[in-house]
């Protein structure tokens, strides 16, 4: 995709760098969108491998409302595994921190669970909350069935009066649905982009998202688009946002999705979509900064 290029070229030629919590510099821009239209195929990022079973898996944590990050591992999934909730595991560097931080299973009130349980007071990771606080992805998944027009289809993940609980302030910290005739669209707001190991994940997830949804409501996928606000590339990145600049983004096509015997996106299992004649470059090894 040229315009996920467009934003990288962008940052590296009027970027400034700044010091950063992760103790990495990061070099940065205000402001970015992106935007792709889903009849022109799956938005897998084709200008370096992405693995679609990780993206797929923790959308599936997410709609489930869970906080255990061991489901996650027992999947083969670690994307997490460095985060822990804070009151449980402060963050820190040192390499005590680092370790206790791994070591927790609790991640606190993240994103899903601010999806399916907005609010509820939090206990633990293997806590009963059914019924408690509100369903966000549920509301708005019976507002599009029932009064598709509504302008109010939004989920937030951000809550400021449990912020303190979660492994990770929300980076993408909501998502707005908005159906025009046949046409489902999605657009979500992110805080923090980590564009070269986050931004690709975030355009997937939500791309599957938008599938699920329309899959769920009886809609044609429509656009994406992303607001992104702090915009950034660590330093330590730079070079291979360079290398990736070198690739043509038009060498592969996109990819496509399909998921078969669908029933219920509170049912969907990962394992359920299946990503369809994808090829691109090589992948490209970037540290992740805690």
């Amino acid at each position: 995709m040229k315009v996920y290029l467009d934003i990288v070229k962008k940052i590296l030629d009027q970027g400034v760098t700044r010091e950063t919590r992760t103790g990495t510099n990061a070099i940065t821009v205000s402001g970015a969108i992106f935007e792709h239209d889903l009849i022109n195929g799956y938005p897998l990022l084709t200008t370096k491998k992405m693995p679609f079973r990780l993206i797929a898996s923790e959308l599936e944590f997410f709609i489930k409302g869970l906080t255990d990050k061991k489901w996650l591992q027992d999947r083969n999934n670690h994307i997490w595994d460095e985060w822990a909730n804070p009151k449980k595991a402060p963050y820190g560097h040192d390499e005590a921190a680092k370790k206790k931080m791994a070591a927790e299973r609790d991640l606190g009130p993240i994103y899903g669970f601010q999806w399916r349980h907005f609010n509820a007071p939090y206990k633990n990771y293997d806590s009963d909350y059914t019924g408690q606080g509100i369903d966000q992805l549920k509301k708005i998944i019976e507002t599009l069935k029932t009064n598709p027009t509504d302008r109010r289809m939004i989920v937030s993940a951000w809550n400021p009066e449990q912020m303190d609980q979660m492994a990770l302030p929300p980076c993408h910290y909501q998502f707005q649905v908005v159906a025009i005739k046949d046409k489902l669209n999605l657009l979500w707001s992110q805080r923090s982009v980590d564009v070269m190991l986050g931004l690709p994940f975030n355009i997937a997830s939500y791309g599957l998202l938008l599938h699920l949804l329309a899959k769920e409501t009886g809609f044609n996928e429509g656009r994406l688009v992303g607001f992104l606000g702090d915009v950034h590339i660590y330093e330590n990145h730079a070079n291979g946002a360079k290398e990736q600049l070198t690739r043509d983004p038009d060498k592969y096509p996109l990819p496509k999705i399909e998921t078969k015997n669908f029933k219920s996106i509170f049912d969907w299992q990962f394992e359920d979509t299946e990503l369809i004649d994808y090829q691109g470059y090589p992948s490209i090894k970037f540290e992740i900064a805690v």
